[in-house]
């Protein structure tokens, strides 16, 4: 009888640490998506923050903002990414390239980045703009639209980001992005602001400036992308994984438990009863 409950013993054991591993290995990734979730929280609230600051103008740009040779750090980014911006300046159209295969509202097309020289007395510095989107003509690739860029100062608004994040190149190009036509065109598929100021030599910033307003009538359109959180998807799988742990309980009280030590005594007690 002795030998016989051995094996039934060391099963109750096996189960039982079986059941609390993966409960504790549940619960932990399920705290751990939490904490994903707090993270990119703040993150979010930090980016809201530094959204809501008073705009620079042409003076706090030139004054703050490093020139694309000198590096950027973690502290000096957190003060500059995401600032909105008012400034005066007048565009370099002749130096306007096409950021090919970049969509928005669901269609393909170019991001427009043209050079804007600051107005006097800050003419010796330049920021690249990140001015909108535009369709491209699919009949003829390497058709160029026609965006309107007007001449003499113009007055934009905008927010401070990295330049456009980048592409597969499936051709290397010495200028700063794949060059479609094989032209040394102005349809690029990436922009590299290090070379661009190496290859025209203009004293450009190390940030760009996402346009949001300013410059009506130049048919670009502005529909950027809204930084969200993101913290619901977190949220989700923590419950998922919460919701695995208490079943993985339930499961052993039931089965471990209740059935082995209420449920199996009783009804043997009732069959031993005589009738």
């Amino acid at each position: 009888m002795r030998s016989s409950r051995i094996p039934d013993l060391w099963r109750f054991v096996l189960i039982t640490l079986a059941a609390v591993l993966c409960a504790a290995i549940a619960a932990s990734l399920g705290f751990w998506q939490l904490g994903r979730a707090a993270q990119k929280q703040a993150l979010f609230d930090a980016i809201a923050r530094q959204q809501a600051q008073a705009p620079w103008h042409n003076a706090q740009l030139a004054a703050k903002l490093p020139m694309v040779t000198e590096p950027i750090g973690a502290g000096q980014a957190q003060e500059l990414l995401h600032r909105p911006a008012q400034l005066q300046g007048q565009w370099l159209a002749e130096q306007t390239v096409f950021l090919d295969n970049r969509q928005m509202q669901g269609r393909v097309g170019f991001y427009v980045l043209t050079p804007l020289r600051l107005a006097a007395p800050y003419e010796h510095v330049v920021i690249i703009v990140q001015r909108g989107w535009v369709p491209r003509n699919f009949m003829e690739r390497t058709a160029l639209p026609e965006v309107r860029t007007p001449d003499g100062t113009v007055s934009i608004a905008g927010r401070l980001e990295s330049p456009p994040s980048k592409l597969l190149e499936l051709e290397a190009a010495g200028d700063g992005g794949a060059d479609p036509d094989g032209q040394k065109s102005r349809i690029l598929q990436n922009a590299d602001i290090a070379q661009w100021a190496h290859r025209s030599g203009l004293p450009l910033l190390g940030l760009s400036l996402v346009q949001t307003e300013g410059t009506a009538g130049d048919g670009l359109l502005r529909d950027w992308p809204q930084i969200n959180a993101g913290v619901q998807k977190h949220y989700g799988y923590a419950a998922q994984w919460f919701g695995l742990g208490i079943l993985v309980v339930l499961l052993y009280v039931w089965f471990q438990l209740v059935r082995r030590f209420y449920l199996r005594p009783r009804a043997a007690g009732a069959a031993a009863q005589p009738r």
